[in-house]
């Protein structure tokens, strides 16, 4: 019997453990000033979704927007439970504490680029 999943026709998928909703949450909590157009090129997504996300997590209750200016700041409801029945035992908090306040969080350019 052939391995199939090692074929050499078989064409390897993109994906990631985490959603662009995470994503961009776990984002906008290390970097609550960052405009749209950084998150976008950040997750990898464009600016459209992006802001469609923001929508969702606004709505959901997971995120505030506030204006300062003519930019917006954003806050984190880190209490808030994980929404699927799997992860639901835990908060945003937990998730933010394992990915944006893990120790090796700061080498990350990514959610912590650096201010040169």
């Amino acid at each position: 019997m052939a391995d199939v999943s090692r074929s050499s026709g078989a064409q390897e998928r993109n994906w990631t453990f985490l959603t662009n909703h995470s994503h961009v949450l776990i984002l906008l909590y290390a970097n609550p000033d960052l405009v749209v157009r950084e998150v976008a090129a950040r997750v990898g997504i464009t600016e459209r979704a992006v802001q469609l996300i923001i929508r969702d997590l606004e709505l959901g209750g997971f995120i505030e927007r506030e204006r300062v200016g003519r930019r917006n700041r954003y806050e984190i409801k880190t209490e808030n439970k994980l929404r699927h029945a799997i992860e639901s035992h835990c908060s945003i908090e937990d998730l933010l504490t394992l990915i944006a306040r893990h120790p090796r969080a700061q080498e990350n350019a990514t959610l912590h680029p650096s201010e040169a």
